[in-house]
């Protein structure tokens, strides 16, 4: 769904494409970091190390499929 007017649009890009690509990739960490925290905001409390990455990671990445040769391991599997 794309409620927005192709004049919005035009004038948000416009300012993004203003910013220098230092500024545009601080946002972006930003943004992560954001959520990042968010969902661990919800995990349960008293979780291990391990199940906290693994639960982070399964909310980041859901069902995506593994890189190509990445095999049944690795961090694309779950937490190594």
């Amino acid at each position: 769904m794309n409620d927005t007017s192709p004049e919005i649009a035009a004038m948000v890009h416009a300012r993004m494409m203003a910013k220098t690509g230092e500024e545009r990739f601080l946002m972006g960490v930003r943004m992560h970091e954001a959520a990042r925290r968010m969902v661990m905001a919800s995990f349960p409390a008293g979780i291990s190390d391990k199940q906290r990455k693994q639960l982070l990671f399964e909310r980041f990445y859901g069902n995506e499929p593994s890189p190509p040769g990445a095999g049944d391991h690795g961090p694309w599997r779950g937490v190594a």
